[in-house]
């Protein structure tokens, strides 16, 4: 007899009210890989970006049964390699860390960009130094290309690892 798990995530539309979370993942523990903290402004600026995507979505990660708030992830727009691609990110909250949650919105993720039907790849780009963002990656079902230098955020180039999972229909 199969035992499955039911998800312990749901991924909920980011929202106007959403503005606290992107506070709390604005510490320097929590952006220590992505260049540190941004200001009050730019993080007025990223908010409205969420609010109304060019193209992707962002969402905040809800645990399934309570709806408690864990964190954050999206799909958006990037030329890579000469090609318009999907890229995709997230932020656990710290007490939430380490159980497996954001490999199940990194797979939650894949399913919604899958289902936009716009791009045939999805890539993430952890730095190479962040052994936990890799591991999502890898627990996700994304496949390492290898290192590439990244330049996140605008004017931030770091060593990162090029992660990509493809989004035809059954493909992974």
């Amino acid at each position: 007899m199969e035992i499955t798990s039911a998800p312990q995530v749901r991924l909920e539309p980011w929202a106007e009210g959403d503005f606290w979370l992107l506070r709390r993942t604005n510490s320097p523990e929590m952006t220590e890989h992505v260049g540190g903290p941004e200001t009050e402004e730019q993080l007025v600026s990223r908010h409205q970006r969420y609010l109304t995507p060019e193209a992707g979505q962002m969402y905040r990660v809800t645990l399934a049964d309570t709806g408690e708030t864990v964190g954050s992830i999206g799909f958006w727009e990037r030329v890579w390699q000469g090609a318009t691609v999907w890229e995709t990110g997230w932020g656990v909250l710290p007490e939430f860390q380490g159980r497996g949650l954001a490999a199940q919105a990194a797979r939650a993720v894949t399913e919604a960009a899958r289902a936009a039907r716009t791009h045939r790849w999805l890539h993430a780009f952890p730095s190479t130094d962040h052994p936990a963002s890799n591991a999502v990656c890898r627990k996700a079902g994304f496949r390492l290309l290898g290192p590439v230098r990244f330049e996140y955020p605008k004017g931030h180039w770091m060593e990162s690892n090029d992660w990509r999972t493809d989004l035809e229909p059954g493909r992974g």
